[in-house]
């Protein structure tokens, strides 16, 4: 243990997966620890079972207290989550927005929410816009809605959670939410409408120090009793972070249980609400073009529970022989949303196929909303779980001869941005007010071109 090179720790919540990683001062991970994140389904509603994280996360901080001198904890979140709080905790539970809320208030809700011009936050399935799951628990539990002191966006529930502090922070509140304007930087017609102004804490950047950990938590897990909990961060713009330097246009594919194509620098008049295109708003406040797709959730249905990863022959193989498979394989958004999808063509016949049919399914997808996007001009960037598919980044390249495809050097990206954030006066902006850390963009990809794979392309869209 040092006292030089003061560490981090990440708490990094995904849809599928929770994740704390210990990271020295230099970025090196010392140690990680992860566990699922499955949904409570009894009780009032379908639900994040967040005691059962705090348990083990205070279990995992304990033992990570012991490798390490704790500077600062930083906690990083999916979006389409809020927690309703009150000075002691939750009023209700934290909403799984996979949840199918009730048809009946879908007209009443529709008469809510802002324009598409304003907020730029498509009409979802489900809960996935965050209005309208807080307007049906504002309808169906008004008492327990109505003891509700904040509306924290669930980044900034964890940090309350360990310092006390409430804040609202942008990326989560512009995260398709229905909450928020990102052209103006300010809260949507919504809010006002729903009487809900107050219940938002005062804005914070990510990277703003809360407040130190709770006295009786440090004591508890053994971190320093000056250790420094961070505002926090939506996590797709913690994987956006390190790419925000640097002129002109370029594109980051943020790859997890979704896939975001954020096109840094393109104009917000290309988006259609139709095509399930948004705005999102990156640390900085700034709207960033965006179309996603739920790709990890859709490479697990066409890989199988027994995924095994493919060769270039396996590849070549479904090509040549037209197997394909069409949109979509997730219930929850995308531009095919609604659609049931199917295989054409001979079916996968081993694991090895099956992985080899969702790779070629996810590169297809991904490129599609980068021409959606306009997103014809500058590098793309792969971050987080594609970049452990060695085909990916190949595939994609071959389909898009004029842009540089590379994949970041870290499998990660909302753990990199997250330790970025905690260190922000050292590596974070320079003096133009952006990002100076991560800037240099990763090596190309050499481009992957096998037999008829633009044609299979050509096929695939003519069959959508």
């Amino acid at each position: 243990m040092t006292q030089s090179n003061p560490a981090t720790i990440v708490l990094d919540i995904g849809k599928t997966n929770v994740k704390l990683a210990l990271i020295d001062g230099g970025g090196r991970t010392l140690a990680e620890q992860r566990s699922p994140n499955a949904i409570v389904m009894d009780g009032l509603y379908p639900h994040h079972d967040t005691e059962r994280i705090w348990t083990w996360m205070l279990d995992a901080m304990r033992a990570f207290a012991q490798l390490a001198q704790v500077a600062a904890i930083v906690p990083v979140t999916h979006g389409a989550t809020a927690a309703l709080v009150d000075d002691d905790g939750l009023v209700l539970p934290v909403l799984d927005y996979e949840f199918g809320l009730p048809p009946s208030q879908d007209a009443a809700y529709r008469a809510l929410r802002p324009s598409y011009a304003s907020s730029y936050s498509p009409l979802l399935p489900a809960g996935l816009n965050l209005g309208r799951q807080l307007a049906w628990q504002a309808h169906a539990y008004p008492e327990q809605f109505a003891r509700a002191r904040h509306i924290l966006m669930y980044p900034q529930y964890w940090a309350w959670r360990l310092s006390g502090v409430p804040a609202s922070e942008v990326t989560s509140l512009g995260c398709h939410t229905d909450l928020w304007q990102p052209a103006r930087q300010q809260y949507s017609a919504l809010v006002e409408r729903m009487g809900w102004s107050g219940l938002f804490p005062a804005l914070q950047p990510a990277w703003a120090p809360l407040g130190a950990l709770k006295r009786e938590l440090a004591a508890q897990t053994g971190l320093p009793a000056d250790c420094q909990v961070i505002c926090g961060i939506h996590d797709s713009n913690a994987s956006l972070l390190r790419h925000l330097n640097g002129a002109g246009p370029r594109t980051v594919l943020s790859t997890g249980t979704w896939v975001i194509a954020a096109a840094i620098g393109m104009p917000l008049d290309g988006l259609r609400e139709a095509d399930d295109m948004l705005a999102n708003s990156n640390a900085l406040g700034e709207p960033v073009a965006c179309m996603r797709f739920m790709g990890g959730r859709e490479f697990a249905e066409l890989a199988g529970p027994a995924p095994e990863p493919c060769s270039v022959d396996d590849l070549q193989r479904l090509i040549s022989q037209g197997s394909m498979a069409l949109p979509c394989f997730a219930a929850a958004g995308g531009p095919f949303g609604g659609r049931a999808g199917a295989i054409a063509g001979p079916a996968p016949q081993t694991a090895q196929e099956r992985y080899a049919l969702a790779t070629l399914y996810c590169v297809l997808m991904s490129d599609y909303c980068l021409s959606a996007l306009n997103a014809a001009q500058g590098d793309v960037v792969v971050e987080g779980s594609y970049t452990g598919n060695p085909h990916f980044a190949p595939l994609l390249a071959a389909l898009r001869p004029g842009q540089a495809v590379g994949c970041s050097d870290d499998a990660s990206g909302t753990t990199c941005g997250a330790w970025m954030l905690a260190h922000w006066t050292a590596a974070g902006r320079d003096g133009d007010g952006v990002i100076g850390t991560g800037s240099t963009p990763p090596a190309a990809a050499k481009a992957l071109t096998l037999d008829g794979w633009t044609e299979y392309r050509a096929r695939w869209l003519a069959a959508l």
